[in-house]
């Protein structure tokens, strides 16, 4: 098995927030991450596709259209945007590390064609990232 993992860079803003909470408990829980005017990370994304290089090309997934794929579902979607007010996908659960991972997941992966997603790796920072590797 091959692993071929594609990156790709996007900024956006977010605020953790509770709102079944008071200031306070967000202040407490989320710290800076609950500003209410909001932050912003300058994310990178690694989305790693695995399967058996094909015969004809050596491809287990062409990197051209996969950073197509990721440009017009990922970071068209989410550069430059606030999480929580210009996207839906955040409309019920925390835009978290975490939970983003995962969103990226949901989007992509019915959309790839080569090879099968293996995992989605979002660092927030330097020090923070999450990996998903579906359910």
């Amino acid at each position: 098995m091959i692993y071929l993992t594609r990156k790709e860079h996007f900024n956006a803003a977010h605020r953790l927030f509770n709102n079944k909470w008071s200031e306070e408990k967000n202040s407490e829980v989320f710290g800076k991450c609950a500003n209410k005017n909001w932050h912003g990370h300058n994310y990178n994304l690694y989305v790693t596709i695995k399967g058996e290089p094909d015969p004809d090309t050596g491809f287990i997934v062409d990197a051209k259209k996969l950073g197509d794929l990721i440009k017009t579902e990922i970071t068209d979607k989410f550069d430059h945007k606030n999480l929580n007010i210009d996207t839906n996908y955040f409309d019920v659960i925390q835009p978290s590390t975490e939970n983003f991972c995962k969103v990226i997941w949901n989007i992509l992966e019915p959309k790839i064609t080569q090879g099968v997603l293996h995992s989605v790796r979002l660092h927030e920072t330097e020090n923070i990232y999450a990996e998903y590797f579906g359910d």
